[in-house]
């Protein structure tokens, strides 16, 4: 686990919540947005990274409209625009 999500877990074997769900996708973007700036013409990592986007999205959403509070965290503490 790294650090994001460590601060995200809710007790001590989560990987399933949707915060931690959003650290972890938030992680991978990171990671294959640096290897998309590498290799410009990869488009099967694009595809991927879109993908990873798409679901993170829909995850925040999730969290915008049943946990506002857990929301307002992740947010706060992955230091993501909304």
């Amino acid at each position: 686990m790294t650090k994001k999500v460590k601060e995200l877990v809710l007790h001590g074997k989560d990987t399933g919540s949707s915060e931690v769900q959003v650290a972890q996708l938030t992680n991978k973007i990171e990671n294959i947005s640096k290897h998309i700036k590498k290799s410009k013409k990869d488009k099967h990592s694009s595809v991927g990274l879109l993908k990873a986007v798409n679901r993170r999205k829909k995850l925040l959403d999730y969290l915008k409209k049943n946990k506002v509070e857990s929301y307002k965290a992740v947010i706060s503490k992955l230091n993501l625009r909304k």
